[in-house]
């Protein structure tokens, strides 16, 4: 598929999901329109991969008929390797293309009408079917209450229940016409879609958006800095995943990722994100996304990772509980991160989690770098005791979605080849202004990247400072304290001013001569004093 077609593709289902737009916000049109993009993927996935077993039998898995004997056989096969195989099973009848065309009075034979046959029994039976063949197998966990968000029964979609059908009817139409091409193996190209469609709802969504997206160029420097030393990753870990775009931007960076993991509070972006995977072709065996809350419950505390990259919510709150004193996370520090801001929380976290040959990267507000109290406490035993932060990383201001404030990047490994610097890059000013946002383009990731790699010092980009002058500077990390951007006023020429003044005075002079002449011809007195003499 050509760049051209993959755009038009994006524009296509943008398009469709703006059929939703007038009746809901932008967060709840969203969990639809994925949700139905889901549900036509595993139906094309599941038929791409019935028709190859029925291959030698001539037979096509819609034609089959599972009120006969030899079709229900056949589909009853076929429903154990697609379980194992795929995870999961869904009927010819229960296919994507032929709810779509008995909504659309398509069925039989017959012609698309104004009216609509109901679908929305059927279709709330066919989702809940999908999340039951599962039980009892192997994949129970990842497709478990996977549609919970797509309530057909919402006043949102139509006062009436007549109004409810027309519209999922409609888009379901809609939807039933596009070829997501799962055949081309090479070509991620629905993912690529459904990407873009999380980031068009992003930037849509204002302050919910941070909830469930990191905007592209952020996640691609995060997982280009994570694979640098190490392109064969036998785990990835985000504890903060939203939709888990970060964590499949890992998995495209490197050459080899054996399992991604991650954990997410809010119900329904994680119900996004185990789409996400799915829909990314990831097996239901290679990923454990679960849900929680990371701090106060973590679901995968006996694991070390290879990888860590997050996006925390910047400086939320937590329970700063003294019962944490005692919980290995936290107890070595022998203070906690302020219960206003949690951020340092996260960092300690992420910390003990990862692996000794592991790097972690995490986008974090400015004040990590120099608040004081429990934060500067952390901060110190990071640097001086436990030396496993690597580089500081300033970012542009106004480059994610529902906030404007400038980030940075920090980025920690426990077995460090330079323990005795720390790498300070300030990318602050290396953006392209987009409309009112600021984005940061491929040559400024990969500006970031090299530096990394290279530990190279730059006149107002980049400086190594040693864990003596940090610690000079009281752990103090703000970045202009080590790279210095001051820009100099161009100095002032005096006697050029003064010799362009002089001059000035002359000429001004040389006019009102000219002017007072011409007020003499016509007999009037001109209009400043003195004029001519």
């Amino acid at each position: 598929m050509s760049e051209e077609q993959r755009r038009q593709l994006q524009q296509q289902l943008w398009n469709i999901a703006n059929t939703l737009r007038g009746k809901m916000g932008a967060d709840e049109f969203r969990d639809y329109i994925l949700g139905f993009i889901f549900y036509k993927y595993l139906s094309e996935k599941i038929e791409h991969f019935a028709n190859l077993q029925l291959a030698q039998e001539n037979l096509q898995f819609a034609a089959l008929d599972d009120s006969s004997k030899d079709g229900a056989a056949y589909i009853s096969a076929l429903e154990d390797a697609a379980l194992d195989e795929l995870g999961y099973f869904l009927k010819p009848s229960e296919l994507f293309h032929a709810i779509a065309t008995k909504g659309n009075n398509q069925n039989d034979g017959g012609k698309r009408g104004d009216s609509h046959n109901f679908i929305l029994g059927d279709l709330t039976k066919i989702l809940k079917n999908i999340e039951q063949s599962t039980l009892g197998t192997d994949s129970e966990e990842e497709f478990e209450n996977l549609f919970e968000d797509l309530d057909l029964t919402s006043s949102k979609l139509g006062k009436t229940e007549k109004e409810k059908n027309d519209l999922i009817s409609k888009v379901l139409a809609h939807l039933d016409q596009i070829d997501f091409n799962l055949t081309d193996s090479t070509a991620d190209v629905l993912g690529d879609a459904y990407e873009y469609l999380i980031g068009e709802f992003a930037s849509g969504a204002g302050k919910k958006a941070g909830e469930f997206y990191t905007p592209q160029p952020v996640s691609t420097l995060l997982a280009k800095l994570v694979t640098t030393n190490n392109q064969n990753l036998k785990s990835v870990y985000d504890p903060t995943c939203g939709s888990g775009s970060l964590l499949l931007r890992v998995k495209k960076e490197a050459k080899q990722v054996g399992k991604i993991y991650g954990q997410e509070l809010n119900r329904t972006t994680f119900n996004l994100a185990r789409m996400n995977m799915i829909l990314h072709d990831v097996h239901f065996s290679d990923f454990d996304i679960k849900q929680e809350d990371t701090l106060e419950k973590p679901q995968h505390r006996e694991l070390r990772f290879d990888a860590i990259v997050a996006n925390p919510p910047f400086s939320a709150k937590w329970s700063a509980n003294p019962l944490f004193m005692s919980d290995d996370r936290f107890s070595v520090y022998g203070r906690l991160a302020p219960n206003s801001k949690a951020d340092m929380a996260f960092v300690q976290h992420m910390v003990y989690q990862l692996a000794e040959e592991g790097t972690m990267a995490v986008v974090l507000p400015h004040g990590v770098l120099f608040r004081g109290g429990a934060e500067g406490h952390i901060r110190q035993y990071l640097i001086e005791e436990l030396n496993c932060l690597d580089a500081v990383i300033g970012l542009p201001a106004n480059i994610f979605y529902g906030t404007s404030i400038p980030t940075c990047v920090l980025v920690f490994k426990k077995c460090r080849k330079n323990p005795e610097d720390i790498l300070f890059i300030d990318a602050s000013n290396h953006f392209e202004k987009v409309k009112t946002t600021n984005v940061m383009r491929p040559e400024h990731i990969q500006k970031i990247v090299d530096t990394y790699k290279a530990r190279s010092s730059e006149e107002k980009y980049s400086a190594l400072a040693t864990i003596e002058s940090i610690k000079a500077n009281d752990w103090n990390l703000n970045i202009p304290r080590y790279v210095d951007t001051f820009e100099a006023e161009e100095s002032t020429d005096l006697a050029a001013i003064s010799k362009q003044l002089t001059q000035l005075d002359q000429e001004s002079k040389a006019t009102d001569k000219t002017i007072a002449e011409f007020c003499k011809e016509l007999g009037i007195e001109p209009p400043f004093a003195g004029a001519g003499k």
